[in-house]
């Protein structure tokens, strides 16, 4: 299947995170493997291409089988899954807050030389599923200079920390965010069920009496 038309399928497909990094060369699933292990996870990647070599998309399932992400990589590159995927979020920056974060993100995406995306299957809604994923995309995370998307809450900062807002008005907890401050970041935990909180880093703003980083 062509890579765009790959893209306008996954637009009707699940939940997704992804990894937006600097870097095009290819962590193989041999290291994603020895950091699964690492962290006493009980995990497995799959793969139809050796260890070692580069790879397209790799399978997560915990040992029973059941299936936990379906990861794939793909670069950044003239008319690939990776290049519409940067152009559709690109599009959206406009309607992005705040917009420190959104013209932060204006920067750095011409940086991004490859796309992971993590469709989100019903084995990472377990506890020890989601973690198992987490370990992977921060394997990924760790490679080079790179941001992490969510689907329904935003991006991240290299450092982490959440810089736009694209939650449901229903969301709570708390979470550590990141606001540029004349070309520094600045990161703190908020409340994002705090309507007061919210309003404040929406529209650019420290909210008061938060815990800062």
């Amino acid at each position: 299947m062509a890579d765009l038309e790959r893209w306008a399928k996954k637009q009707s497909m699940g939940y997704y995170t992804r990894v937006l990094t600097t870097t095009d060369d290819c962590i193989s699933a041999s290291v994603l493997t020895t950091a699964l292990t690492k962290s006493s996870g009980s995990s497995v990647i799959q793969s139809d291409v050796a260890a070692d070599a580069d790879w397209e998309q790799l399978t997560l399932t915990h040992r029973d089988g059941r299936e936990i992400a379906v990861i794939e990589r793909s670069i950044v590159e003239e008319g690939s899954l990776g290049e519409a995927e940067i152009q559709e979020f690109e599009d959206e920056l406009d309607e992005t807050s705040p917009e420190s974060g959104a013209a932060w993100l204006r920067t750095f995406f011409p940086r991004v030389r490859c796309v992971y995306s993590f469709q989100h299957l019903s084995g990472s809604h377990s506890d020890e599923g989601f973690a198992t994923l987490r370990v992977v995309r921060d394997a990924i995370w760790a490679l080079a200079p790179a941001i992490i998307q969510a689907d329904g809450e935003g991006f991240t900062n290299e450092d982490g920390y959440q810089i736009t807002w694209d939650f449901a008005d229903s969301v709570t907890g708390d979470w550590w965010m990141g606001l540029l401050i004349d070309g520094t970041w600045t990161h703190f935990q908020m409340d994002l069920g705090n309507p007061i909180h919210r309003r404040a880093f929406i529209s650019g703003y420290i909210p008061d009496g938060v815990k800062l980083a």
